[in-house]
């Protein structure tokens, strides 16, 4: 089996070591679930939340032991559907400090995702 690994720039190393602060809040999250009757995410997308933030954790932990560019695109792809969760925000009447947080992590998500999967740039030859 031929597994694709690559060398990860800063900005890559940059990335995963984001993604995996917002991995750690996703999973984080769970323990602060709303009681009914208070504004909050729905309880299914608190667990999906804290799910995608475990994948992201075991895909960074695998992207840096591996350098696969395969962990990499699970990572990008558990961070890119828990973007999607917080969209709604934008839709349903919440506090203006709950929608501002979900604009926050989707907009650091978006560059999480740009760095980690930015290619690394292999240095040009040197010509006299």
């Amino acid at each position: 089996m031929n597994v694709s690994t690559t060398s990860f720039s800063t900005i890559n190393k940059a990335g995963l070591g984001l993604a995996a602060l917002l991995g750690v809040a996703d999973v984080a999250s769970v323990a602060f679930l709303t009681p009914d009757g208070q504004v909050g995410p729905p309880l299914g997308i608190v667990i999906l939340g804290g799910l995608l933030g475990l994948i992201t954790l075991v895909g960074v932990g695998w992207a840096i032991r591996t350098r696969s560019r395969g962990a990499v695109r699970v990572v990008a792809a558990a961070r890119i559907i828990s973007a999607i969760t917080a969209l709604p925000a934008f839709f349903v009447d919440i506090p203006a400090g709950l929608r501002l947080f979900a604009g926050l992590i989707v907009v650091l998500t978006v560059a999480v995702v740009v760095m980690i999967l930015t290619p690394a740039r292999s240095p040009e030859p040197v010509t006299d």
